[in-house]
């Protein structure tokens, strides 16, 4: 039968129109990264799609990628990704790859295999294609330029019904097929931390719940908070180096539960290479220290006596469980092992940490100094480890989920332990990798120590983090968050060079921003504005030819918002026993709740000037408000400077279905000023995600660790409720309405004296109140964390009390 012309014609018209989003699916982003590809191309475009329509009809080599930099509308097209080159930092810029070039398993036959395996299945190495020895080869680069035969990669130009194959650089084999796993295999390696299938039912046969999801089991896996960990749906995922993948379920009366998903058989486990010393967490050690830290010996993996467990070598088959050495099998703080003596489950060990890189064991005491940089903030020592997007930092010796050079045994002198923000190679201000895997790095949430704070007025009204000021930034020369929506008159860059008019295509040609293309973000005139939501802030096209663009210096808007205390804390966080002496004044929201005598017995947090917010059982002893009274703005105990503001209590409000938890109502609102701050309520229902850190702070007891009298802080993780109550920490005791905190092995905790004080959690530049101080079994005991109320699970309550009364 004869096809039309019209029938042809429209064929062609669908063939060739792919929209932007369309063509975008095929490509995986990363933001702020540069590849070092010997082969690559640049362009001028308008979009990325027009950037990604290069990269699609490259004809001078194979394009695996490509890097877009927006702002100076250059695309350079490459024929190589992250898997073969080294990516750097870069601002603004983002590296956009195929994705089948980074898929590391087949479809069927692996004719379109494009992944960087490169050993065969009895672990030879591959020859390249495009040599002739110690084979001459049949198929090559030049006579099979569409089978992408570069390197000595695992390819299939022949159609092979065995798969990919490679040449073998063993003489006496030519060429053997590789171990490439199936993408359609629906199995495990090790214990399934790495499993992205798509299995979602329990080993009971219950469907697992979404992620995303609080219903019907809260939990602290929040896929926005741990995008590194792939909790994509309902499917099975292992976030926390449990034996296999699990998932909470959708039964309300089964929290959660393992999945029945296969071993995997296509391929061996891989198995770490061989370490003598920790880097990081030490989950690569491989050496031969057995004996803890205390000298008990270790107890063999193997073995169920004297302490029964599941870290077998069967459950981590690829975590060196050999004889009874001291490993780390499930992502604990260094390695340790379960010892041989019966009253003693498990301890750390004492491994040696490789070159010069801090130990696991080193505390972060911060100087005295505010958290702010001096210069490039190549000095910088604070605890921030927050980027200026809100993101969470990635542990400079980690290389997940980014793979870079920035260790600390190659940058010795630049303090990068654990996750917090440095500046080891003379950047404009201190930065981290994320732990997002699609934003390599970014600027940490830091200002200049020189930098003034713009003036406001106290306000005695109460504020949320819904509504942090209710003066309008528009109206004023600072900005809110990343600027997006700054319309002061700045137009100079943070260099002092006056910005380019935006209408104007002079010096400097650029048709991304202008008036016209983006009429609602105020690009009349030549001031900083920031139209593509640039996470470091407003920026300008400069009058210097030598320099396209530059970020301008805009100062955040500052104000009496909750959790923003005029005096920033220490954060003493880690292994420091007992905490730290507080400065005085950093946590303005901690208040005193004393008899009528003025003796203390608990804490409180305010939370609004007229109410504060403490622990049901601080209030036993009588259920009068005139029994109590509240001391805010002191530092010390029992010595009230004159900062201290005393109030009389007007009501008791009991929390709700017996929690422990209570509301205060002063007779007469606390002042509010550099010393008397509310911390900020969490939004409703939102869990903590584990490993999160946070802050406990008191005039409790002290054990003799010394800074009695005086206001104390501690850091230390959140400990998600799942791990909280497996039998060897608290056993089931810790309730949906509650939450854990502390150090697995003892040493810093709240303690009697602490009841009802607050637990907070720095995000998004504030202190929002998390937690309640509750109870526990002891003070800083091993493998017993503090177990505190869950303030977002009574804000509902909170916000109806304070308005009934």
């Amino acid at each position: 039968m004869e096809t039309s012309k019209a029938a042809l014609l429209l064929a062609a018209i669908v063939c060739t129109t792919v929209s932007g989003s369309d063509i975008m699916e095929s490509y995986a982003k990363t933001g702020g990264a540069w590849l070092t590809a010997i082969n690559k191309r640049m362009y001028s475009t308008n979009t990325v799609e027009e950037c990604a329509a290069k990269c699609d009809a490259e004809t001078s080599f194979t394009c695996r990628s490509f890097m877009y930099v927006e702002k100076d509308q250059e695309c350079w097209t490459a024929g190589a990704n992250s898997k073969t080159e080294t990516v750097l930092r870069r601002t603004s810029a983002a590296l956009y790859e195929k994705q089948d070039f980074l898929l590391e398993c087949v479809n069927g036959i692996g004719k379109n295999y494009r992944g960087t395996k490169s050993r065969t299945k009895s672990g030879k190495t591959c020859q390249r294609w495009n040599a002739k020895f110690p084979h001459k080869p049949n198929f090559t680069p030049d006579n099979e330029p569409k089978a992408d035969l570069e390197s000595n990669f695992c390819r299939n130009p022949d159609d092979d019904a065995g798969g990919p194959w490679c040449y073998t650089t063993d003489p006496d084999t030519r060429w053997e097929h590789c171990n490439v796993p199936s993408c359609t295999e629906d199995c495990i390696h090790c214990n399934g931390e790495d499993y992205r299938g798509k299995v979602s039912i329990t080993e009971s046969g219950v469907a697992c719940q979404r992620w995303d999801s609080q219903e019907p089991h809260n939990h602290g896996y929040n896929p926005n908070t741990l995008p590194q960990k792939y909790l994509e749906n309902n499917y099975c995922r292992n976030p926390d180096g449990d034996p296999k993948p699990w998932c909470f379920t959708t039964n309300p009366n089964k929290r959660w539960e393992f999945c029945s998903i296969p071993r995997c058989t296509s391929e061996t486990p891989t198995v770490a290479p061989e370490t003598t010393c920790a880097t990081g967490e030490g989950s690569a050690y491989r050496g031969t220290i057995a004996v803890t830290e205390s000298g008990k010996t270790c107890q063999s993996w193997s073995t169920q006596s004297p302490h029964q467990h599941n870290r077998s070598p069967e459950n981590y088959a690829c975590k060196g469980l050999d004889n009874n050495y001291c490993r780390n099998p499930d992502n604990e703080r260094k390695p340790w092992c379960y010892t041989t003596d019966p009253d003693t489950r498990w301890e750390y060990c004492s491994v040696p940490t490789c070159g010069d890189a801090p130990g696991p064991d080193e505390p972060v005491i911060p100087t005295e100094e505010d958290d702010c940089y001096e210069g490039d903030g190549s000095s910088y020592r604070g605890v921030t480890s927050e980027t200026i997007s809100g993101k969470k930092c990635q542990a400079w010796a980690s290389m997940s989920p980014h793979r870079h050079g920035k260790t600390p045994q190659q940058y010795p002198t630049a303090d990068l332990r654990r996750n917090l923000c440095r500046n080891p190679d003379g950047d404009r201000a201190p930065w981290c990798y994320t732990t997002d895997p699609s934003v390599r790095w970014e600027f940490c949430n830091l200002e200049k120590c020189s930098s003034s704070p713009v003036e406001s007025t106290p306000t005695t009204e109460p504020t949320t983090p819904e509504n942090p000021s209710t003066q309008d930034p528009i109206q004023r020369d600072c900005k809110v968050g990343n600027g997006a929506n700054y319309r002061g008159s700045t137009s100079i860059t943070i260099m002092g060079v006056t910005c380019q008019a935006w209408s104007a295509q002079s010096p400097h040609q650029h048709n991304s921003f202008t008036p016209e293309s983006h009429p609602d973000k105020g690009l009349d005139g030549n001031s900083c504005r920031n139209p593509d939501n640039d996470v470091n802030g407003p920026w300008c096209y400069t009058t210097d030819r030598n320099k396209k663009w530059d970020y301008c210096q805009i100062p955040d808007c500052a104000g009496a918002t909750c959790g923003t205390p005029a005096t920033k804390p220490k954060r003493c966080y880690g292994r420091i026993v007992g905490g730290c002496v507080a400065k005085a004044h950093s946590w303005p929201w901690q208040i005193s709740l004393r008899t009528n005598s003025g003796i203390h017995f608990c804490g409180g947090t305010l939370i609004h000037p007229q109410w504060v917010l403490t622990a049901a059982h601080c209030l036993e002893r009588s259920r009068r408000p005139s029994s109590y009274m509240v001391i805010l703005g002191s530092h010390r105990e029992r010595s009230l400077e004159t900062s201290a503001q005393q109030r009389a209590l007007e009501k008791l409000v009991l929390g709700p279905n017996g929690a422990d938890i209570a509301l205060l109502k002063l007779q007469r609102p606390a002042v509010i000023n550099d010393k008397v701050l509310p911390a900020c309520l969490p939004e409703k229902d939102y869990v903590v995600p584990s490993g999160t850190e946070c802050y406990v702070t008191g005039w409790g007891e002290t054990q003799g660790t010394g800074g009695e009298g005086v206001l104390k802080e501690t850091g230390f993780p959140v400990i998600e409720n799942k791990i909280c109550n497996r039998p060897s920490y608290l056993n089931g005791r810790v309730k949906d309405h509650e939450m854990c905190a502390g150090n697995i092995d003892g040493g810093t905790d709240s303690c009697q004296g602490d009841s009802g004080g607050p637990l907070v959690c720095h995000a998004h530049n504030k202190f929002i109140l998390q937690g309640v101080t509750s109870w526990g079994l002891g003070c800083a005991n091993a493998m017993k964390p503090g177990v505190y109320a869950r303030v977002s699970k009574f804000v509902d309550w909170i916000d109806r009390t304070i308005k009934a009364n």
